[in-house]
């Protein structure tokens, strides 16, 4: 059953209420911890739906209730294996104690404005933070005294327990100290960023503020040099591991071959010791590596390798509780499961991420349709445990003891669940208890009506959107709305921001085609290795392939008037589209369009395209700077110009293409506005431009909302 169709009011209220609720995530509950005992659920939920400011909450799992921790103004927090001991970070920086079990409000601490990192020992009685890259370690509840600097830099480019920025962006590990079981000592990691290249990033509208410095490794060039090390919390100095230099025998080669194990991709310590996983510089293998507490040896667990590359699941590799190794593995069909020991995961079970071990139990994020992601239980040896649901959506989950979080975004919004009880991997078997964490996010006033399809001969996952009034026998515009760039699928089936954004479009009067096409996640490795070498011919091919399968279904679309508008990659290939093929696409947005794939980072780029000094053709047939003479459509070009992601150089190289082509564009600068704009004015401003602009570019009269007929007033 569709959704009530929405109001003239409600459309014009939309944008306000999208940049409000900063695409409709405040008032979300986030970033759960449960406690080793399952009683305890601590997690952060913003104070409304349209307002920003943080509070650290507690459900207790035996009598079912939340209460709030802190006031308003926590930015993160961290807590010990129990969830009783707790560290928050507060506005404006510093650090604050306090304990779960008394109702005392959080202890400032003094002395700690500008620290990085805070994280808790399991047993909650030390916790260390970063300042000015220095590790330090203080006992519970901490005090200026009683303060140790661990490991000091040896230079300004150096910094212990903090990630590089390839690290935390690309690789996605935001860590880079780990508590050892007991609390008396951590592996550490340290970055040295004195070789990377300077970048500077200056604000126009502000030229009397000096530019930010950033290091910025582009492909091709020098990256952090990361090395590891353990530490005692009483002394004694740090003990450097002997990390492998390089991959040997097994190790795939390639028209560009670098198997120096330059990138720490995952690391930590657990019951059965420390342990790291490396990465080669062309990430054609992993190694997964036992670390030896006494002497920093190092002893392989196990090695994979890929002839495109090795994909890194978020959460793997890890150690159940007898020591089996879990790890990520491409199976006999191309799909992307786990290895555990000897057995591995069902082929045609696309797994996506791993979120913790119960005894032997393996929890994890999964599914065999690209549309949904579920949680599931795996015990190596049987057929793997749908635990979410019943109906679709996009499922998250945290677990500890014998209490699991499930939160799940479904067609009709968000529910998250707290279940206690029922089998916890250990072998004890309880009657579950189920709670429900309140979700205080916005319901949008525009509430998406998808078409779910299946296009084309390789079967690509679309979602139409059509004006909720639309007259059967009325041509419609179409517009295409797609991300398209690997790691990010926009068809699913769940009320996502992107899907409300895409009815609102379409209520103005078009036909909305969001596609996910080769290179998105959930279709096996085979789908995602075609962009490997050239990141757009086959997109870009799934794009135009998708318009007309859904216009030869939907004899209503338009194909004599084709938009189609994007951000980041979704920006990059509206901006190809335009270019390479003026016969299929009209008119186009490019918001942030990444242009020249020389310029974005080592980890990422090389994934796909290779080191540009040895293989320049991928890049250039990446590129768009040497497209812009073709351009004879409408584009329309927005970058934030304090992007720190993907740089306006991008933005500025391609204008400057164009304009040297002699090809009319326009350009849309956002002053102050970083790589999203998500939360902010800007965000409503630019949806309304947007709609305006395509509109003019499509010939669709905006200003009379709702397709063939306009829709009545509120």
């Amino acid at each position: 059953m569709h959704p009530t169709p929405p109001t003239r009011a409600q459309l014009r209220a939309f944008p306000d209420q999208f940049a409000r609720s900063a695409r409709f995530s405040r008032g979300r509950p986030h970033s759960f911890t449960v406690s080793d005992d399952g009683r305890r659920v601590l997690f952060l939920r913003s104070v409304s739906g349209t307002r920003a400011p943080l509070r650290l909450w507690l459900y207790e799992s035996g009598a079912g209730t939340e209460r709030p921790l802190t006031g308003p103004g926590v930015s993160a927090y961290t807590a010990d294996a129990p969830a009783r001991h707790v560290v928050v970070a507060l506005p404006g920086g510093g650090l604050a104690t306090l304990d779960t079990d008394t109702p005392a409000p959080p202890r400032p601490l003094t002395g700690t404005r500008g620290v990085e990192a805070p994280r808790l020992a399991p047993g909650g009685a030390r916790f260390a933070f970063v300042r000015h890259g220095a590790l330090h370690v203080a006992p519970w509840p901490g005090g200026d005294d009683r303060v140790r600097c661990l490991l000091a830099p040896e230079g300004p480019e150096v910094a212990y327990g903090l990630p590089d920025p390839v690290a935390r962006g690309e690789i996605r590990r935001e860590e880079a100290y780990w508590w050892a079981p007991g609390g008396d000592a951590l592996l550490v990691a340290r970055t040295d960023e004195s070789g990377v290249a300077r970048r500077w990033l200056g604000d126009p509208a502000h030229p009397e503020r000096p530019p930010r410095v950033l290091r910025d490794p582009a492909a091709g060039t020098a990256n952090a040099v990361t090395s590891l090390h353990l530490v005692a919390v009483d002394g004694g100095g740090a003990r450097r591991v002997a990390l492998p230099a390089r991959a040997g025998a097994g190790h795939p080669e390639g028209a560009w071959c670098a198997p120096e194990f330059e990138y720490l991709v995952a690391a930590g310590w657990d019951a059965h010791g420390p342990w790291a996983s490396v990465q080669s510089r062309d990430q054609r293998t992993v190694r997964t590596l036992a670390l030896d507490p006494a002497d920093g040896s190092a002893r392989t667990l196990a090695e994979e390798h890929d002839p495109y590359w090795v994909a890194l699941l978020p959460g793997a590799p890890l150690r159940t509780a007898a020591g089996t190794l879990v790890t990520a593995r491409v199976l006999a069909d191309g799909t992307r499961g786990l290895a555990a020991g000897t057995a591995t995961t069902p082929e045609g079970f696309e797994v996506r991420e791993v979120l913790g071990a119960r005894g032997e139990e393996i929890l994890l994020r999964a599914g065999t349709d690209p549309a949904e992601v579920h949680v599931w239980a795996w015990t190596p040896g049987t057929a793997p445990e749908r635990l979410s649901g019943p109906g679709p959506g996009v499922y998250e989950g945290a677990t500890g003891g014998p209490t699991l979080v499930i939160d799940g975004l479904g067609p009709r919004g968000r529910t998250v669940r707290v279940t206690t009880g029922g089998a916890s991997g250990t072998g004890a078997v309880t009657a579950p208890r189920t709670g429900v964490l309140r979700s205080l996010e916005e319901t949008p006033l525009v509430l998406p009506r998808p078409r779910y399809l299946r296009l084309g001969s390789r079967a690509l996952r679309g979602a139409l959107f059509l004006p909720s009034r639309h007259t059967p026998g009325t041509r419609l515009p179409v517009l295409l709305s797609p991300y398209g760039g690997y790691g990010l699928g926009l068809v699913v089936r769940a009320r996502t921001w992107w899907a409300a954004v895409a009815q609102w479009f379409a209520e103005h009067g078009f036909a909305v085609l969001v596609t996910d096409g080769r290179g998105t996640p959930g279709r096996g490795a085979p789908w995602e290795y075609a962009i490997h070498g050239d990141r757009l011919t086959a997109p870009l091919a799934d794009q135009a392939d998708a318009l007309r399968a859904a216009a030869e279904a939907y004899p209503d679309l338009d194909p004599g008037r084709v938009g189609i508008r994007g951000w980041s990659y979704g920006g990059y290939l509206a901006a190809a589209a335009v270019l390479r093929h003026p016969e299929t696409f009209h008119a186009a947005v490019a918001g942030a369009a990444p242009a020249d794939r020389s310029l974005y980072r080592t980890h990422w780029e090389e994934r796909f395209l290779g080191d540009p000094a040895v293989l320049p053709e991928g890049y250039r047939a990446s590129s768009l700077l040497d497209d812009a003479p073709r351009l004879r459509r409408p584009l329309l070009l927005v970058h934030g110009l304090a992007d720190e992601n993907v740089s306006p150089a991008h933005m500025l190289r391609l204008s400057a293409a164009l304009l040297a082509a002699g090809r009319p564009h326009e350009v849309l600068p956002l002053s102050g506005a970083g790589h999203g704009v998500a939360g902010t004015p800007l965000a409503a401003a630019l949806l309304r431009h947007e709609v305006r602009w395509l509109g003019a570019a499509l010939g669709v009269a905006v200003d009379a909302p709702g397709g063939s007929r306009p829709a009545p007033e509120a």
